[in-house]
């Protein structure tokens, strides 16, 4: 089953940091919270080093601020680090001067702390959506190379569905790598991880995943977050049966499933898939990538052959 390297990332951030409870948890409360982040990214880099397996952690620079010895430990290792934003606010939620505060402060606090260039960048929630179409911009006088913000499939908190499925460059010539995706009766599921990776029974999920890669003809770009590792977290009183759901599906099952999954594949870093190094390397060597207008939608319709639950 063993393949070409497909892409591992972690977003490094806390339970109660999520958007599925960030009315009960909002940005002010976070230090009443019982912090156990960097607990669970040891216990991910102790399952990748049983593998020498390395990964890209995109980190959230509020977690970089407070345990920054994390930071250069998971460079030390061999990971890339690169960036999930400062203060995990969606994109939409933020004016473009704020954003591009965020990400560069957490930037530069993340190459301070890994002694590394941070080139990519993955968006709070996957928010980088047609709402925002300033954002790639920011992104870029920011310095960044490269993003993985688009989950391309329609949600109630997240998606762009209009976007490629593939890599492609902004109009501003910041690479773009989506997550993976497949495409069942018409309709783009998503098969990158999170809570679907818990949702589906393995082997489903592992068939969706490498479906969505052969389609693309490109490796699949999986994601992670700590959080799911650890099913004692505290629970979060107040939040909507759906939220809950969505959080606390099968994090008892989560471990178990990711050594399965490490096992069943080859893996690497986002900045080790040959269209990130050849980006970073020179942004003209990728000659078949398309380029992708970044537009507003003043709609805000949604076409129903792609909505997912």
């Amino acid at each position: 089953m063993k393949s070409s390297p497909y892409a591992l990332s972690i977003d490094v951030e806390d339970y109660f940091q999520v958007a599925a409870f960030e009315r009960q948890c909002p940005a002010d409360s976070w230090h009443r919270h019982e912090v156990r982040v960097e607990h669970n990214v040891n216990r991910l880099l102790a399952l990748l080093s049983e593998r020498d397996i390395n990964a890209t952690f995109f980190v959230l620079g509020w977690v970089a601020e407070r345990y920054p010895e994390l930071i250069k430990l998971i460079a030390s290792e061999g990971h890339e680090v690169a960036s999930h934003g400062f203060g995990h606010q969606r994109i939409n939620a933020l004016e473009r001067q704020q954003y591009h505060q965020d990400v560069s402060q957490s930037r530069k606090l993340l190459q301070d702390l890994s002694g590394a260039a941070v080139e990519g960048y993955r968006a709070p929630s996957f928010s980088l959506s047609q709402h925002t179409p300033w954002a790639q911009d920011a992104l870029r006088e920011a310095g960044y190379r490269y993003s993985s913000s688009i989950n391309p499939v329609n949600h109630d908190l997240y998606g762009y569905p209009d976007a490629p499925r593939t890599p492609f460059v902004w109009d501003n010539g910041l690479l773009e790598v989506p997550v993976t995706t497949c495409s069942i009766a018409g309709k783009r599921i998503p098969c990158a991880g999170g809570g679907y990776f818990r949702l589906f029974p393995y082997r489903l999920f592992r068939h969706l995943m490498q479906k969505g890669a052969t389609e693309l003809n490109s490796p699949a770009i999986f994601y992670l977050h700590p959080w799911e590792l650890d099913p004692g977290q505290p629970r979060i009183i107040g939040a909507s049966a759906k939220s809950r759901f969505r959080h606390y599906l099968n994090l008892a099952k989560t471990e178990a499933r990711l050594q399965r999954l490490l096992h069943d594949f080859n893996w690497a870093p986002m900045n080790a898939l040959p269209v990130i190094q050849n980006h970073l390397a020179d942004p003209k060597a990728n000659p078949g990538i398309p380029r992708f207008a970044a537009r507003q939608d003043t709609a805000h319709v949604q076409r129903q052959s792609d909505t997912v639950v």
